[in-house]
């Protein structure tokens, strides 16, 4: 028996094998492609290392790719009947109870012994980042801040990945809302790590969330190779970097930055972003149809199966996007015959029902111009599109959507409720100001609609 570099104990591996796996932790803190490389090096030297084992499952069902799932699914049904469960140590079993229920599609219960062993062994780094990666998943932002937070009191600050922690706790905190603090515990994550990419991007989060985009900028910018390559989070950083240039108006910046980093995204998450920002373009009338199309390619084998209902909204935008509107059904019509099947304990059934099925369909309708339908599917779900996954700043461009339809659709009540929620939450938006025009503009208010333009053009200047 040996121990990890968190004091640890595990069995099943030599010292050749601990190195790797501790390697392959620090790896993912750090959301680096080296983690798969280091994950099977730990294998290669013990096969039937449990933990080893229990990562490798953990990295294949955390990409939301099926076929990654697949792959995993087979690899720990291989382990598990090679080795007797009963020898291994309580968190070692522990661990392989959530990884069964990740593999049956359960990310509640998966989430909830993750805690559970992360209660008994706080310093479990792998139970607290796989834990927080499944919050997100499910847009748990209480979770994703106190399952983290409650872990903290037992790390040093000499640990080399209290850091990663506090990046963490950081993201935790703007998901659930405390900006100051967030921002506080995000730079000091990055302080201790200048490479902490989760860590940048929880600042960066906290500073969308707070309209603060010539502050996100300009930290970016400063930050440049810290986040810019040599991870598998580079392009999503990319992306927010693309959304700070909108809100400052620059669609070509954002543009340019498409077609250098976004446009040859290979993985759902990377496909995701693309799509994401295309969508926001065309939201504000700036249509994109080459580049639709390409993205809108990429996407049938991904969402070939029901998997994650996040995936899902952004393989709809691409077949809207690029004219693809009977793809768009199609893919549709699978998910309406998904929810009917009885799949007891499976978390995307449900996401798909609650959020993902009104979202895609009010997707589709917004691509028809049936922009009233939008405000009747989207309205009432508002407040839980956090069930089906992504963060704030992900799910803003459903709240967009229904933003832009009830301007369009002349759904007055609804759109001065919209624009007022948005502007008193980040006045600083230029966004923000200029949908209050627009609205004054539907109103038929000249003055109010010019002095919001007025002040949109102020903030933008302001930067």
């Amino acid at each position: 028996m040996t121990n990890d570099q968190h004091g640890l104990a595990m069995t099943g591996a030599s010292a050749a094998a601990i190195r790797h796996y501790d390697r392959a932790i620090d790896e993912l803190l750090h959301f680096r492609v080296e983690v798969d490389a280091e994950a099977n090096a730990a294998l290669a030297e013990s096969p039937d290392f449990p933990m080893g084992n229990v990562l490798a499952a953990y990295l294949g069902l955390l990409t939301t790719e099926v076929e990654d799932a697949r792959t995993a699914r087979a690899r720990f049904g291989a382990f598990r009947r090679r080795i007797d469960e009963s020898s291994l140590l309580p968190r070692e079993r522990a661990h392989l109870t959530a990884v069964r229920a990740l593999l049956d599609g359960d990310f509640l219960t998966c989430g909830r012994l993750l805690g559970e062993i992360a209660l008994a062994h706080p310093r479990d780094a792998l139970a607290l980042a796989a834990g927080h990666q499944i919050d997100f998943f499910t847009g748990d932002a209480r979770s994703l801040r106190d399952r983290i937070g409650g872990a903290l009191s037992a790390w040093c600050e000499d640990d080399p990945h209290f850091g990663h922690l506090l990046g963490m706790y950081a993201f935790g905190l703007e998901e659930a809302g405390h900006y100051d603090r967030s921002e506080e515990v995000g730079l000091r994550a990055v302080e201790l790590n200048a490479r902490d990419v989760w860590g940048i991007h929880a600042v960066v989060h906290t500073y969308e969330m707070q309209g603060r985009f010539g502050d996100g900028l300009r930290y970016l910018d400063a930050r440049l190779p810290d986040w810019s390559s040599g991870t598998f989070f580079n392009i999503h950083t990319w992306w927010h970097y693309c959304l700070y240039a909108l809100e400052a108006g620059d669609v070509p910046r954002a543009l340019a930055i498409y077609d250098s980093v976004l446009a040859d995204g290979q993985s759902c998450m990377e496909l995701l972003d693309a799509a994401a920002l295309l969508w926001r373009l065309h939201l504000e009338g700036w249509e994109q149809h080459e580049r639709w199309r390409a993205l809108a390619d990429a996407w049938p084998l991904r969402v070939a199966e029901p998997f994650y209902a996040f995936n899902d909204m952004h393989a709809v935008m691409s077949y809207v996007g690029a004219g693809r509107v009977g793809d768009a059904e199609k893919l549709i019509a699978s998910r309406e015959a998904y929810v009917l099947a009885p799949l007891p304990g499976v978390t995307n059934q449900d996401m798909t029902l609650r959020v993902g099925l009104p979202v895609c369909r009010a997707i589709v309708a917004f691509g028809r111009g049936d922009y009233a339908s939008v405000v009747d599917l989207l309205y009432q779900i508002r407040h839980r599109i956090n069930e089906f996954g992504g963060s704030h700043a992900q799910r803003d461009a459903v709240q967009k959507t229904l933003l832009e339809a009830a301007l369009r659709a002349g759904a007055r009540e609804v759109a001065r409720v919209l624009v007022s929620e948005r502007i008193n939450v980040r006045p600083c938006s230029p966004y923000n100001w200029l949908k209050q025009a627009a609205l004054a503009d539907v109103l038929g208010d000249r003055a109010a609609a010019a002095a919001a333009r007025l002040r949109a053009g102020e903030l933008v200047r302001a930067v």
